[in-house]
Formats: structure tokens, C-alpha cells, sequence
């Protein structure tokens, strides 16, 4: 019998079981993300339906009879006479917008983007121009953002901020931003 000596034991790494962990949440992250979206997007819809009937409703009951030498004003659009994919894009803006800031340059990108809703340039267009957001106040959330989470300096954020590669906030923007973060 010859004398073998121990055999250390096999190191188990972790790698392979770290990266497992990290495809499991992002993917748990992402079903989140989406039963968000799809539930966000029934409850707008009967919001909208509901404002439409109220305008109509108060329309309707106006005593004043209509001046006859003023042109009447175009009418308002329905939200039937707005293309099914504008209201997603607009509900898609609004959802991105309620959990990270963009600029508008940002947001338009994001709709469009194959890695993103996949929009139509019209339908994102609409979105951008009918979510409603102070872009003053998405550049400041940003800034605040930068600030806190990477502890960058007010130049350093306000680059960030304009820059074609993070922010693409205007200059005034940027400007706001820096002006009103907290010290």
C-alpha cells in the first residue's frame, strides 16, 4: 500500500452561482417592471374615459348660446380619435418618468429604442409632447441623483446632465439643476 498524501479540497466557486443570483433578480426586476406597466395601463384608460365624459357632460350644460360672430374653436381631440399606440407610448412615458428622470431627448430615445418601447417617432413624439413633465424638475432629480449615488461635483453633474451620452438636458436645464440642488 503506497501513502497518498490528502488531497486538498476542490475551492467551489462562487462565480457561477453569483452571476445565477443576478440573472434571477434582474429577471424577477423585469416581471415587476411589467406587472406594473400592464397594470397602470387599464386604470389610465377608464381616467381618460371618465375626463372625456365630464368635459361633455359640462359642455352640454352651458347656458350661453353660441356667438354667431366668433368662429367656433376646433374640438378638443377624443381619446377615440388619439391612435391606440400614442396612448401607450404616453402611458409608457409616464411610467418611466414615475421611476427614473429623463430629458426629453432622453425619453424620445427610450421610446424609440429597439431596447425600449420600440415606438414610432410619432407615437413617441406625442408622448413626449403630452406627458405633462417640468423637464426643470427631471434635470434637478437627476442632479440629485448624480449627487447622491456617484457623490459627483455640481461641474461634473452638469456635464452629465447635457451630455449626448447621459442626460441630454438642455443647458438652461442643467443650469436649473445646479442651481436648486441641495447643499
Amino acid at each position: 500500500m503506497s501513502f497518498q498524501p490528502p488531497q486538498q479540497p476542490t475551492k467551489k466557486r462562487l462565480g457561477g452561482l453569483r452571476i445565477f443570483a443576478l440573472v434571477i433578480f434582474g429577471i424577477t426586476a423585469l416581471l415587476f417592471l411589467i406587472a406594473i406597466l400592464a397594470s397602470g395601463s387599464k386604470t389610465n384608460d377608464d381616467q381618460a374615459a371618465a375626463a372625456a365624459t365630464t368635459a361633455a357632460t359640462a359642455a352640454t350644460t352651458t347656458s350661453e348660446p353660441p356667438a354667431e360672430t366668433q368662429p367656433a374653436p376646433p374640438p378638443e381631440p377624443t381619446t377615440a380619435a388619439i391612435p391606440t399606440e400614442y396612448k401607450s407610448a404616453l402611458r409608457q412615458a409616464q411610467s418611466y418618468l414615475d421611476y427614473t428622470p429623463f430629458s426629453q431627448a432622453g425619453l424620445y430615445d427610450q421610446l424609440t429604442s429597439q431596447y425600449g418601447g420600440q415606438f414610432s417617432p410619432e407615437a413617441a413624439q406625442y408622448a413626449v409632447d403630452n406627458v405633462g413633465a417640468d423637464w426643470n424638475q427631471q434635470a434637478l432629480r437627476a442632479a440629485i441623483q448624480y449627487q447622491e449615488v456617484m457623490a459627483m461635483s455640481p461641474s461634473a453633474i452638469w456635464d452629465q446632465l447635457i451630455s449626448e451620452y447621459g442626460g441630454k438636458f438642455t443647458t438652461e436645464q442643467a443650469d436649473y439643476a445646479i442651481a436648486n440642488l441641495p447643499a
